[in-house]
This record gives C-alpha cells, structure tokens and sequence, in this order.
C-alpha cells in the first residue's frame, strides 16, 4: 500500500470541518461512506440525502476536497502550467489493442478522462469495450493500467465469453482476466445514475483502473420519449456525466462510455448521423471519437479533442478483439534493420 492510500484509508468523514456525528450518519445512510466520495458529490443531490441547503452541502464537499490537498492526496487549487505538464507525462495510457487506433488517441486510453466511443450497430463500440477489458488489467510497461475493470452494461451486450476469446488469442489467462472484471446490469435510469453515484466505494473494492459505461444515454433515451421530458432528460443526464468527469479526476480511472447516434434527414452532404444525447455528452466528453464501418474493418475518427490531431485510424475487429489490418506498418525486427 503506498502512503497515499495510507492517507485515504485513515480519513474519516468525521475529520472535515463542521462534520458532526448526526451530519456524518445521514451521509453514510445516503451512501457517502469516505471524504473521496463526498468529495465527488453533487450538491444537489446531497443536499437532498442531507434534508439542509445547497449552499451548506456545496461547503461540506469543498471541506473533503480542501482535507484531500492538505493531505496531499489531491493537487492544490492552483498549479503553474510546467507542473501541469509533468503531471500530464506520468498520465497512465492504456492501449485499446490496435496500434492505428493508439497512434490515433497518442498512446492510448488516458486516465483522468472521459473517452467517448459513438457510431451506428455494429460500429466496434461494444467490441473496443471487450477489448478494453482485457488490455486494460495489463502491467503499464504492456500498455495496460495494472488494474481491475468496472462495466456497467446497460444494453445487455456484454458477453464473458468473448473477453475469455481475446485473453486467449492474447496469450493470458483468460480465467484470472475474468476474475477481475466487474459487470453490473443497470435496468433502467435511476438503477445507473445509483451506481455511478455510489461508485467511489467500487472502484475501492475491485481496484478499479478503468470504468466503462456500454451505453450511456440508451435506458435515459428510452424512459424520455418526447419533447416534454428532455428537458428533464438532459438534466439527469449533465448530472450524470460530470460525475463521472470528478471521479476519474480524482481516483485517476480512465472513464470510457459508449453512444447511439442518431439521424438528421436535414443534411444534404456528409455523413447525416450525430451522437445522441446533445452538447450535454459532447461537453463532458475529454475525447470523442466516430466509430464508422468500413467494409469488413472498422474506421476511427477523431471528433472533438483539447489537443489531439483530428484525423482517424483504421482497425479490424477479430478473435483478439479489435486489432490491426493487414496494411498496418509492423514493427521492424532487428533482422531487418
């Protein structure tokens, strides 16, 4: 254990400031058990489980935030922008097991972000998500974060034995791959926006690295139908997705959710699908990505990035999951050079 999670572990809700035991046992029965995952809480809503103001909630969550820096568990409010950049190189990056695809996304799947994958059935979404699973538990010095996998399958999607398929023809045991993948069913909106909410003690309890959400916005697109409720609907949602921006800032996880798209019959030139769930996704989203098919591969484009060229890779989905075609450049061998 390093001393940072040392320093976790001992912190008690208790310990912030004006967290007295009656405030500290509504917390707890609301779900909130640690300073990380007050932290990470939502006003709103935890002022709600509190039965107080969203203004006394918005001070308790700015106490555990303000306890986490001085413990140095979180970085200080302020940083200069070389520091920044040094933290950004120790940034884990976690291959999605085609190099076109990692060379797209400049190493990776970064943690501390939202990667969002959108595109039609059959696109590779729920595929890159399988694959994911596996590259994902992986050593970093394999191009993988060393950690377990959180999934939460909204589309009931998600099959064992196709991750049992790519551990193998990756060469790993497929038996302890499984073992450290987290699966949770969510049937409808309320069950997910639970989940995420509770899910600081999850990522604790499996030692999650990486969080993936296969889909976000299809149980939310299902329950508001019509034009009166999506209001409602994108509240729910904004709410939703920066939460999920606060943990993977603050556990460090890579956050990886899928999206439908949708038509818009308006458009006379160029491709006439867009993401479903509006600017509120798109916003929240570090990294949005186009998944399209190809023939018999899959095509990649980059569609929204704070630094990422805008450019797009091929791949191919096979029995090691998703992974190059024949026309990706290989590797030289020493023999060559």
């Amino acid at each position: 254990m390093t001393e940072t999670s040392k320093n976790v572990a001992e912190l008690e809700i208790e310990d912030i400031d004006g967290v007295g035991p009656t405030t500290a046992r509504k917390m707890r029965e609301a779900g909130i058990s640690s300073v990380m995952e007050l932290a990470t809480a939502v006003a709103e809503e935890l002022a709600t489980d509190l039965g107080g103001s969203k203004e006394t909630a918005t001070n308790f969550i700015m106490a555990a935030q303000k306890l986490l820096r001085e413990s140095g568990i979180l970085d200080h409010e302020f940083t200069t922008a070389d520091m920044e950049l040094e933290k950004r190189k120790s940034l884990l990056r976690c291959s999605t097991g085609a190099r076109a695809l990692d060379h797209l996304l400049l190493g990776g799947i970064e943690t501390q972000a939202i990667t969002e994958f959108y595109g039609e059935f059959g696109s590779g979404k729920s595929q890159i998500c399988h694959t994911l699973c596996v590259t994902a538990q992986q050593p970093p010095s394999e191009g993988g974060l060393g950690g377990g996998v959180i999934l939460i399958d909204t589309e009931g999607t998600f099959r064992p034995e196709r991750v049992d398929q790519i551990a193998r023809a990756r060469g790993l045991d497929a038996g302890e791959v499984l073992k450290h993948i987290a699966i949770c069913k969510a049937y409808n909106s309320s069950h997910l926006e639970l989940i995420v909410k509770s899910m600081g003690k999850y990522v604790d309890e499996f030692n999650a690295k990486m969080i993936i959400i296969d889909s976000i916005i299809s149980l939310h697109r299902a329950e508001f139908a019509g034009r009166g409720t999506l209001a409602d609907r994108q509240q729910r949602l904004n709410s939703l997705m920066h939460k999920l921006v606060r943990l993977a800032e603050i556990y460090n996880v890579a956050v990886i959710v899928t999206n439908q798209v949708q038509s818009t019959p308006d458009t006379f030139f160029g491709d006439p699908t867009k993401p479903a769930g509006g600017n509120v996704i798109g916003h929240a989203s570090t990294y949005r990505i186009y998944l399209r098919k190809a023939g018999n591969d899959r095509v990649a484009k980059m569609i929204d990035s704070p630094y990422h060229p805008y450019s797009d890779a091929r791949f191919t989905v096979n029995e090691k999951g998703i992974d190059d075609t024949d026309e990706a450049p290989k590797k030289k061998s020493k023999d060559t050079e």
